[in-house]
């Protein structure tokens, strides 16, 4: 019978086959005979460090008791048969292939670095693109009937203050704070609000229901204003780490046209 251990350990014998991918360095332990090279350490002490952990003594000896930990495992599973089961095997396989994928598309990323003019390009769009953006101030109430927003609508007309009647409304966070919204473009809402919302004066509410997925709105309009544009300073990491995802998506959809896949 073959004896399964945790995948996690599957996970770690694959690391630990990879390990060509690791400069020759001491070792800080030989188990068994096998030797576990320091470079394995510093590849768990570099993640650790990624996860906010402080580079201390303490643990560097936990890693290293870890490693240990994991090459005895990997040396009894190995004698047990573990690695034969298919299932471990294609965990195996897995990770390799997986660990593989993160080098290379780390390698691509390092030899073709986003440049100072593609990012300045790049932020020249987003500038066009929000030059003549707005937005909006507004209060809503909501509610679940036509006829419930009809009746809101009349008694505004009659004088009620609009605050008062959006503790009526289903929207109970908007009900706390008379109704109010934060600043938004209008391509945030629902196009039959948002279509409402730009047509409005400022003070002016809707004289009829505006029907949305969420039920019947009547919106106020109080102040409108441009979009603020970032600075390029403001946005420039955005920027470089968008257009470095677009190029390496750009590798892989060049690698799928070119294959053949059934």
């Amino acid at each position: 019978m073959t004896v399964q251990f945790p995948r996690l350990i599957a996970a770690l014998l694959a690391a630990l086959m990879l390990s060509s991918a690791f400069a020759a360095n001491t070792d800080i332990a030989v188990v068994n005979g096998k030797p576990i090279p320091a470079s394995y350490l510093d590849a768990m002490l570099k993640k650790q460090l990624a996860r906010g952990q402080q580079d201390t003594p303490k643990l560097r000896a936990k890693l290293k008791q870890q490693l240990i930990d994991i090459e005895l495992l990997a040396q009894q599973g190995a004698k047990l048969g573990v690695e034969k089961d298919a299932e471990v095997k294609g965990e195996i396989d897995l990770s390799r292939k997986e660990i593989v994928s993160r080098v290379l598309l780390a390698d691509i990323a390092k030899k073709g670095p986003v440049t100072d003019a593609e990012i300045n390009a790049e932020y020249e769009k987003y500038k066009a693109r929000t030059a003549n953006l707005k937005e909006y101030l507004s209060h809503q109430i909501l509610l679940e009937k036509e006829e419930e927003a009809k009746d809101v609508i009349a008694r505004l007309r009659a004088g009620e203050k609009f605050e008062d009647l959006a503790k009526l409304s289903k929207d109970s966070i908007g009900a706390k704070n008379g109704g109010e919204l934060d600043w938004a473009p209008a391509e945030k809402y629902p196009k039959p609000y948002a279509d409402a919302l730009v047509g409005l004066r400022k003070g002016q509410f809707t004289e009829t229901p505006v029907q949305t997925q969420f039920g019947y709105h009547v919106i106020r309009l109080d102040d409108v204003r441009p979009v603020k544009t970032e600075t390029l300073a403001e946005i420039k990491p955005n920027i470089a780490k968008w257009l470095a995802q677009q190029k390496l998506q750009a590798y892989q959809l060049d690698l799928e046209k070119k294959a053949t896949i059934r």
